[in-house]
């Protein structure tokens, strides 16, 4: 089959590889119909380099139709349509009964200190040929798939995989009060999928803050207050306080992460890590790596007394700089984490069978073809043809 496959930073290229098999009672696979690009696909492009092997499949957020079960598999049958959770979650351990699959103990990585295995997601999360392919086997999958009807496009159904569940949990784990406000750092996936939630959800006033043109226009359209940060960045806290009754928002999302704007310093040592050997990088990165922290440090000068910072944007480093005195003297409530994509599954679905509310439909900005991989990527990572969600179609 052919698959979209990690060659080297900033390499990517689409091969044959090895159809997949059952290996379990348990698996499943599908022959995919959607697969999308994620901002966290790019980490492995750029940053997480020392954890990945030339010709790892990758992608973490894709669909399609059941091919193959494994023996034990009731829960789907060959040609039932599914979207696939980003995370891999067995169903049954401690941590996915209380609704946390992104730490099920079934498929955790030990090895690597780290939670549930991922597709298409490094060595750090289980080394698991990824979704950006014509075919993928699901492990657990009596469990790891969600049943979505056929009376859509993809595109309503696709963003379960990731997108939807991901900003549905930060928007839930900021704790906006019922008319209250909140300020969403970066209007990437993520970010822009949060706003329209929280306005879906009831907030007051929703503010968004990036410095790409078409983003910014984007979440204006649906609603969304928009700051330019390239034109405001030393203003921010002043307009924002301004626009929230001199206090600051009820809430801050951080859905940019671990490669912020604005922050040299931090890219400097990022930098220096890519031109070492992967060994030693890698064991830099895990004893002594340092996110790019300017988008977290300004939603703690941001966010009002009190308040709640959810952080969604992928942070990795074992020595960032916090500042605590601040943090503790305001207050600051926070909370984080990957998505338990199976926990707000039953949430969403309905949703998506309706009015379409959230405007996945047309949350899109690209569909390629698989064969397109390597432009795709390329053209999103420098955030060029307004490159905002890229699909590929197998």
């Amino acid at each position: 089959m052919k698959a979209v496959t990690w060659q080297g930073r900033r390499k990517i290229s689409v091969e044959e590889v090895p159809d997949p098999t059952i290996k379990e009672p348990t698996d499943i696979i599908i022959k995919i119909s959607s697969t999308a690009i994620c901002g966290s696909d790019l980490h492995l492009y750029e940053v997480m380099t020392p954890f990945m092997d030339k010709g790892d499949v990758l992608g973490h957020e894709p669909m399609g139709v059941v091919q193959e079960i494994g023996n034990l598999v009731t829960s789907v049958k060959v040609g039932d349509r599914v979207v696939i959770p980003f995370n891999i979650a067995c169903g049954k351990c401690y941590m996915c009964d209380r609704g946390l699959q992104s730490q099920c103990e079934t498929t955790q990585v030990r090895s690597q200190g780290r939670g549930a295995a991922f597709f298409g997601y490094s060595k750090l999360y289980g080394h698991v040929p990824g979704g950006q392919a014509e075919y993928l086997r699901v492990p657990h999958g009596q469990y790891n798939s969600i049943l979505v009807p056929s009376d859509f496009g993809d595109d309503r159904f696709l963003f379960l995989s990731d997108v939807l569940p991901t900003a549905w949990q930060a928007v839930e784990y900021a704790n906006i009060p019922e008319g209250g406000s909140v300020v969403i750092m970066g209007l990437g996936p993520i970010g822009d999928m949060s706003a329209r939630i929280s306005k879906y959800r009831g907030a007051g006033r929703v503010i968004g803050v990036d410095l790409v043109p078409e983003r910014l226009v984007r979440s204006k359209a649906r609603g969304i207050d928009v700051i330019d940060l390239s034109k405001n960045e030393k203003d921010l806290l002043s307009i924002i306080q301004d626009m929230t009754d001199g206090r600051g928002p009820d809430a801050v999302i951080d859905a940019v992460g671990m490669e912020a704007h604005g922050s040299g310093f931090e890219k400097a040592i990022q930098t220096s890590a890519r031109i070492l050997p992967d060994g030693p990088a890698s064991a830099l990165i895990k004893k002594a790596g340092i996110d790019r922290m300017d988008a977290l440090h300004k939603s703690i000068d941001i966010v009002r007394r009190g308040g709640t910072i959810s952080i969604i944007g992928v942070y990795a480093g074992k020595v960032d700089p916090m500042p605590l005195d601040t943090m503790f003297d305001k207050q600051i409530q926070i909370r984080m984490g990957q998505a338990n994509v199976k926990r707000w599954a039953p949430t969403l679905l309905p949703l998506l069978t309706t009015k379409d509310p959230l405007g996945t439909d047309d949350f899109a900005t690209h569909h390629l073809s698989l064969n397109e991989a390597a432009h795709a990527y390329d053209i999103f990572q420098k955030k060029e043809d307004g490159a905002i969600k890229i699909v590929l179609k197998p």
